[in-house]
């Protein structure tokens, strides 16, 4: 960095005018747009949730608009070459800090567009964010320009800092910083490259870039210290948001991939272990008794909305079965914690020997004075193989299928209403009597994304009656169902539990 007290070597000549103006063009097109990436981005996430991501975006706009900025001035100052007036004259306005969003989308503090100006103008211009300083070592004279007097917040009529007075001004940790730059530039002739910040009369903050170098005299011996100062507060300030934000947004993602796999882990565990087909039987039994079950867990087109949802087919002490299934709403741990406690309330209750209908009551007594508020649909089957019929109750979901000799039917829903929503609910219960190779299909959440009506996927369930009627046993019948609904893109997970009567 040459000293403007070195005139030994004449000055290099000027780039030409033409090719300065165009990269000053190019750079305000990229200014401009990064500045709608930024306006784009803030629109595109001001209607989701997900304020973290929205800050680390705005923030990344915010530090490239900055550094475009001061490339921009930069090159105007390259174009024009050096002031011929003196500073005051292009402006005389204090220095007082613009906020950050006005010098990121060129936008005022009211959200209107701010007039473009040129270099030189305005209060977070080049002029005034960067200030030149010299020691003179043999007369103690200390030159400061009147831009530098401004980053320090002094009156150039109070004139600059002494090397001595300099460290009084500064941080406290950055004290040490200071000294080692101007030890290296003074005792070993070392060029000044470094920050650190300053403490104004009105106790404003600001940091420093320091760079400069020492001026020797005839005989090599140091005669002064030169040094240009530029305040990079509002650029640091820009670039720790930028690393804040992030560092935020990476907790969360963190935050919510350990989420999942506890809710994973959790769905996995409360589930019934088996998977595909398992005959429920016991010995003993007359011929024609057994149930044979199946399921199938769909997953939600997102990965990350594991529901509440649950199946279950469950051997009672007095010979019979229970077929459950039901869904909680919302998503993650809340979820899948609320849904292990209500299925371990309905096998409790089943064991218990608890018809379907007080079965029904009960659960949404104990949804209603829960920790944790939420509403949930069901149907709960007691089947007895003895007679071979289906006592059962539902909570706002939909029927269990009926499949018989290559057609299907709804069966008819007893009164009920929603889990956790109504204080004192009772819900009624409905009885069916099966025969051999009867198969029931019971499903719960939104198989098919088409339509919000459940009845539309009851009626594809059902039109899957003659492949149903060609399976053989209940895993063929769960393959035809996952053949028909895997490829629908759910909102939320859902799952089928199908039972063939033996």
């Amino acid at each position: 960095m040459p000293s403007p007290r070195s005139a030994d070597h004449p000055a290099a000549p000027s780039p030409q005018r033409g090719t300065v103006d165009a990269l000053i063009t190019q750079t305000r097109r990229l200014r401009g747009g990064v500045a709608a990436v930024r306006r784009d981005t803030t629109a595109d996430l001001s209607g989701t949730a997900n304020e973290t991501q929205l800050r680390w975006q705005r923030a990344l706009c915010d530090l490239a608009v900055h550094h475009l900025d001061d490339l921009g001035r930069h090159l105007d100052q390259l174009r024009e070459g050096l002031p011929s007036g003196r500073p005051e004259e292009a402006d005389e306005a204090a220095p007082e800090e613009k906020p950050l969003d006005e010098y990121a989308t060129g936008q005022d503090a009211a959200g209107q567009d701010a007039p473009e100006q040129g270099p030189g103008h305005g209060h977070g211009s080049l002029l005034h964010r960067v200030g030149s300083a010299e020691w003179n070592l043999l007369t103690d004279e200390v030159t400061w320009s009147d831009e530098l007097c401004q980053i320090f917040g002094r009156a150039p009529e109070e004139g600059g800092l002494s090397l001595d007075e300099l460290p009084s001004w500064v941080v406290g940790d950055d004290q040490p910083v200071l000294t080692a730059m101007v030890t290296d530039c003074l005792v070993d002739g070392k060029p000044i490259d470094g920050e650190f910040r300053v403490v104004r009369a009105d106790d404003a903050v600001r940091t420093v870039h320091m760079a400069g170098e020492p001026v020797l005299d005839a005989d090599g011996s140091t005669a002064s210290m030169w040094a240009v100062l530029r305040d990079v507060s509002e650029l640091r300030r820009s670039e720790r948001a930028v690393r804040e934000s992030r560092d935020s947004l990476q907790r969360q993602r963190h935050l919510a991939r350990s989420e999942r796999r506890l809710a994973v882990e959790l769905h996995e565990a409360v589930l019934p272990p088996w998977r595909g087909s398992a005959p429920l039987t016991r010995g003993g039994r007359p011929a024609g008794t057994a149930l044979d079950v199946a399921s199938h867990y769909f997953p939600a087109a997102n990965s990350a909305l594991i529901g509440g949802d649950w199946y279950d087919a469950l051997e009672l002490p007095d010979g019979g079965t229970l077929l459950s299934v039901g869904d909680l709403t919302g998503h993650g741990v809340a979820a899948t914690s609320g849904m292990a406690m209500v299925l371990g309330a309905v096998r409790g209750m089943a064991v218990a020997g608890i018809e379907p209908g007080p079965l029904m009551g009960r659960l949404n007594q104990l949804l209603d004075v829960s920790s944790q508020p939420a509403l949930g649909s069901a149907v709960c089957g007691r089947y007895d193989p003895a007679t071979r019929t289906l006592v059962w109750s539902q909570a706002g979901h939909p029927a269990p299928l009926l499949f018989r000799d290559g057609a299907g039917r709804a069966l008819r829903p007893p009164a009920g209403v929603l889990l956790g929503g109504t204080t004192g609910a009772t819900y009624a219960q409905a009885e069916e009597r099966l025969e051999p190779g009867d198969l029931l299909l019971l499903h719960a959440g939104g198989l098919a994304t088409d339509t919000g009506d459940p009845s539309v996927t009851a009626e594809r369930l059902l039109g899957l009656a003659p492949r149903f009627a060609a399976a053989r046993g209940t895993q063929e019948c769960v393959r035809v169902v996952a053949e028909e609904f895997d490829d629908e893109r759910r909102e939320g997970d859902a799952c089928v539990l199908l039972a063939m009567i033996g």
